[in-house]
């Protein structure tokens, strides 16, 4: 017996990763409803190598017909639709930022967290939804949570260097056309970012708060707190740069309890959804270019840090559009199926 899934916003960047990767990793789908607006019905999307499914308007969908839907359609559609899903029975899966604060939504990375998904549960005070983090703060805790378990992480310091595709597909397309613009002599007009992104790093990514951190750089503290440890101090500065998919960290950890590097390095080795290529030589790292399409969190340049008693410091790249998106949502929902959250309808 299968379950039915719902796609909402299965048009844009994100939706078309949530499709493949339900197929690729063949989830036990009966049926799969792909949702998008109105002006998008009756279209179709690729759902697996032959499949094609049929858009339904969002605001016409029978959510009491789905067992598992998984939301990115953006934070005002996810606080309009997610509820409404929720309550006719359906788990949400929800990709926006809507529910990542609420004490009753469990915000959840399957290799970090997985033991909080039955707080969804309404009958635990849930609403039968579960956030997903921020693409950026996903493959953070994933590296982490090793060291953490171990050391005891205290305090963490991170710049993050994220791809166009953090802002969705109109974001790849500025960076596409202004690159393309500029070797023409183009005038450039940014649209989608603050200032020009081809041949450029932008430090800013989201709205402005009054301490001067970006809402970005809080998610990334405020999401650490809730999935890993609210004991840990976090520190984020968030940029964009020229590139259409991956995002890069350059991390900085301190611990409470010393270690060596071969023990970090053996720690991550054997991490779930962690893949260590270090090789301290030419090319013995891993790029943006490298980690598109893959499921992995990658870490590279591995090295104590001398500055602070128990300090190490590390490279992380990963596909933000598959762990920082669609591979988690879809991870999210098979570890329901693992843990019996539901029973599949007929």
């Amino acid at each position: 017996m299968g379950y039915k899934v719902a796609v909402a916003g299965a048009t844009g960047a994100v939706g078309r990763e949530m499709l493949q990767t339900l197929s690729e990793r063949n989830f036990p789908a009966d049926e799969v409803f792909a949702l998008a607006s109105e002006k998008s019905a009756g279209r179709e999307v690729s759902y697996g190598d032959d499949g094609v499914l049929k858009i339904t308007a969002l605001d016409k969908f029978d959510f009491s017909n789905a067992d598992i839907a998984l939301f990115s359609a953006g934070g005002d559609l996810s606080k309009a639709y997610a509820p409404k899903a929720g309550e006719a029975g359906c788990l949400v899966i929800d990709n926006s930022s809507a529910f990542r604060m609420d004490p009753n939504v469990p915000l959840i990375v399957p290799e970090v967290n997985p033991d909080t998904i039955m707080q969804a549960k309404p009958q635990n005070k849930g609403k039968n939804i579960i956030a997903n983090p921020n693409c950026s703060t996903a493959q953070l805790v994933v590296a982490l949570k090793p060291l953490h378990d171990a050391f005891n992480i205290k305090r963490v310091v991170v710049s993050t260097y994220q791809a166009t595709s953090g802002a969705g597909s109109q974001g790849m397309d500025e960076l596409f056309n202004q690159t393309k613009g500029i070797f023409v002599n183009d005038t450039v007009t940014p649209e989608v970012f603050t200032k020009q992104i081809a041949f450029n790093a932008i430090p800013h990514i989201d709205v402005f708060m009054d301490d001067g951190f970006t809402k970005e750089e809080w998610k990334m503290q405020a999401e650490t707190a809730k999935i890993l440890d609210p004991d840990i101090k976090l520190v984020a500065h968030c940029v964009r740069i020229p590139v259409f998919i991956g995002h890069s960290e350059a991390v900085f950890v301190e611990t409470d309890k010393p270690f060596n590097e071969k023990q970090v390095r053996d720690l991550l080795r054997k991490a779930e959804g962690v893949s260590v290529i270090d090789m301290r030589a030419d090319e013995g790292y891993v790029t943006p270019v490298e980690c598109a399409g893959d499921d992995m969190v990658y870490v590279s340049r591995i090295r104590k840090d001398t500055t602070v008693e128990n300090g190490v410091v590390f490279w992380c790249v990963s596909d933000n559009l598959r762990k920082g998106a669609a591979l988690n949502s879809v991870q999210i929902a098979e570890l329901a199926v693992a843990r019996k959250y539901f029973n599949a309808k007929g």
